[in-house]
């Protein structure tokens, strides 16, 4: 291999699959349900957010339906 590469002239491309990944999105949560998240991110050391993915993502894939009590 060697020691030094020259990439001046190489042409930079996006990953076409990146933007497949995740979407932005603005979602409005009760401050209880943040905070618990925020909590539980603190004992895993993971970020609140993919916390909060993960748990979305387990309901997808477990097709978990919401009960809805009135």
């Amino acid at each position: 291999m060697k020691k030094e590469y020259d990439f001046s002239k190489m042409k930079g491309r996006r990953n076409p699959f990146a933007k497949l990944l995740k979407k932005q999105v603005t979602i409005r949560m009760g401050v209880d349900v943040i905070e618990y998240f925020k909590q539980l991110s603190e004992e895993t050391g993971i970020p609140y957010q993919n916390l909060i993915n993960l748990y979305l993502r387990d309901c997808v894939q477990s097709k978990k339906k919401l009960k809805w009590v009135s």
